[in-house]
């Protein structure tokens, strides 16, 4: 089941997204809401599950990167749907997967689509910043400030240079398609900055790890050992 969110004010936008929307998912278990409001969306977004909210910044005079705030530590995918051309950079740093620019037609709404079914990575690789949950509140991490990343299921674990360790609701093939290309996919469980990797060590068993700089040891996939070394050396 696809979980949708459209949160745009003008009606007659509105209704086209919706339709295209559904469009799309035509053949697809999904559901489709639309609000209109800041406040009504950051509502909805509390209260129900999501996989995808479709974002216009500028909503009755709201601003919608408040929604960002709360987006960025979240378990959905937010694409933005904008005449601010001029905020996109500003956008892909918080974490957006997709930024439409107004106007826009159907294709250019399902090259978004398709970007959050086959998990590729985001148009954009700015994203700077993780939002993390802390009592009732949004911490924001710079991306810089993180060593490794490891799945923990629905949820995934921040691992960070001052040996702290933050718990994150997007997955880690969430994480993958939004974080900048120096963070690389090792292992089906560890996501890792490889300016961090000191050592690629090659075990017994043809086991493979990478030693980080601070002494720590994850494995390296069979099929993943090759292109790992290559982008290390």
């Amino acid at each position: 089941m696809m979980n949708i969110l459209i949160v745009e004010d003008e009606t007659r936008i509105a209704k086209r997204i919706e339709r295209m929307t559904k469009d799309f998912f035509k053949n697809t278990s999904y559901s489709l809401h639309r609000v209109d409001e800041l406040q009504e969306a950051l509502e909805y977004i509390k209260q129900y599950p999501l996989d995808l909210v479709l974002l216009d910044l500028n909503l009755n005079g709201d601003n919608g990167f408040d929604i960002l705030g709360t987006a960025i530590s979240e378990s959905f995918h937010t694409v933005i749907i904008s005449a601010y051309k001029d905020r996109a950079i500003e956008a892909f740093e918080y974490g957006v997967l997709d930024f439409i620019p107004k106007p826009f037609n159907q294709h250019r709404l399902e090259q978004a689509f398709e970007r959050v079914l086959t998990k590729e990575k985001a148009s954009n690789g700015h994203m700077k910043f993780l939002g993390i949950k802390k009592r009732g509140s949004i911490q924001l991490i710079p991306v810089e400030e993180v060593v490794f990343i490891k799945g923990a299921g629905t949820y995934t674990e921040i691992f960070l240079k001052n040996g702290r360790k933050e718990l994150h609701d997007k997955s880690l093939e969430k994480l993958e398609q939004l974080l900048p290309e120096t963070f690389e996919r090792i292992h089906k469980s560890y996501l890792v900055k490889i300016a961090e990797v000191k050592e690629i060590l090659v075990k017994p068993g043809s086991k493979y790890e990478a030693e980080l700089k601070d002494g720590t040891l994850l494995p390296i996939g069979r099929t993943r050992y090759k292109e790992i070394k290559a982008k290390w050396v």
